[in-house]
């Protein structure tokens, strides 16, 4: 019998030929979408970004299923992916739809601006009271509320909250047990006020207090698309590209 030699190769090496492929794999396909996507990420986390609003505590001004978009800019620039602030230039104004991330759980939240630092705000019966004055409240264009269910319409009372400087829309749902009734509360410095629109079914600082000026992510301006959680997620395109308070 003739000695025979057999080579057995080690699974575990790779060929001069495979190494070349996997680097230009990497440099030509897996490079480029990682930088992509780190971009991408970096300008979600310090620039824009866009909001969906699973809940109705902005009724009737945000409905359920819509995307909104959100400033980041649109008061200061922070480093991507934390909060830390690199630059500051403004502060949130008084009727300022915010996003921030909530003192009570750390969930990012959709609300107004309703209280500034150092304002004393009260809530008697649905009544806003801003550093003693009682807001005023009008009619509310009917094409606002018409965008939410018939049967919502019917169960709720619709306003128009003529903050200072700000007339925005509010709705109160007189059939649920809700907080009518609140302080007053002074606002200190570096912290805000939020309140939701939906008065009667919102979760905001009337029970987890006040949110500090360096939770804040960005400003609330449009919505960017919107689709009916409740038919199918049909688009709303009415509501596509629509400035928020209708500015």
């Amino acid at each position: 019998m003739n000695n025979q030699h057999y080579h057995v190769s080690d699974g575990n090496m790779m060929t001069p030929t495979l190494r070349s492929r996997m680097r230009q794999y990497w440099r030509k396909e897996i490079r480029p979408i990682l930088i992509t996507a780190v971009v991408l990420f970096a300008v979600r986390s310090s620039l824009a970004d866009w909001n969906h609003v699973p809940s109705g505590s902005m009724n009737p001004t945000i409905i359920e299923g819509d995307y909104i978009f959100v400033n980041k800019l649109a008061y200061d620039l922070k480093v991507p992916f934390t909060t830390w602030h690199l630059a500051q230039w403004s502060n949130p104004k008084r009727g300022d739809i915010v996003v921030f991330f909530s003192p009570h759980d750390g969930t990012r939240l959709v609300k107004r601006v309703i209280g500034l630092p150092g304002d004393t705000i009260e809530l008697r019966n649905e009544q806003l009271i801003i550093n003693g004055k009682p807001v005023n409240y009008g009619r509310l264009n009917r094409k606002i509320s018409g965008q939410l269910p018939v049967g919502e319409q019917q169960q709720s009372l619709f306003a128009t909250e003529e903050l200072p400087a700000h007339a925005h829309a509010v709705m109160a749902i007189p059939g649920v047990p809700a907080r009518r009734s609140f302080g007053p509360i002074q606002v200190p410095a570096g912290h805000y006020f939020m309140m939701g629109d939906n008065r009667d079914n919102s979760f905001d600082s009337r029970y987890f207090g006040l949110v500090d000026r360096s939770r804040i992510v960005g400003k609330a301006t449009d919505v960017v698309l919107s689709f009916n959680q409740n038919d199918y997620y049909l688009p709303r395109a009415q509501r596509f590209f629509k400035p928020l308070d209708g500015k």
